[in-house]
């Protein structure tokens, strides 16, 4: 997929979740059916999902993929690292990502947003793919862009 089409791609996904979520103000819900969304329509993943914070780790939300993780401590891994550092993770081959923690043996590239709401991260998506280097800062932009719309239209409980 070229750059023109992957961002075509990613206008498609974006419309269909604000079609999804319209009106929807559970979180949860509204979690499960992005995650869906991502896994469904992104090229190449094999899991796409959320970690949620509660009392000071990770813990799995609503995700699409095989079984994973449940909890995560806060600097450990790529999604406990974009908690600590408070950003964007793009991972080109997380077999060479110090502290790495392999839920799936057949991810090799992820990219991890943080979700920020009232100033605070309340969580994470989790997007893992089985080819290196699968995740590029246009993914970065649109599903930032994504996260923070899904946020605005949530009733998020913290």
């Amino acid at each position: 997929m070229n750059l023109e089409e992957k961002q075509e791609n990613y206008e498609v996904i974006f419309d269909s979740m604000k079609a999804l979520i319209e009106g929807e103000k559970d979180w949860i819900a509204n979690l499960a059916n992005v995650s869906a969304l991502l896994y469904q329509h992104l090229e190449d993943v094999n899991w796409a999902g959320f970690y949620l914070m509660k009392e000071g780790e990770l813990v799995l939300g609503p995700f699409q993929g095989k079984p994973a993780c449940i909890r995560i401590e806060i600097g450990s891994g790529v999604c406990g690292s974009a908690v600590e550092d408070e950003k964007t993770y793009i991972v080109d081959d997380v077999h060479k990502f110090n502290g790495h923690i392999a839920c799936d043996p057949n991810s090799s590239s992820e990219i991890v947003v943080p979700l920020f709401y009232d100033d605070e991260i309340i969580g994470v998506l989790d997007i893992d793919s089985p080819t290196l280097n699968n995740f590029d800062q246009v993914d970065k932009k649109y599903l930032e862009k994504m996260m923070n719309h899904l946020l605005k239209g949530s009733k998020v409980e913290k």
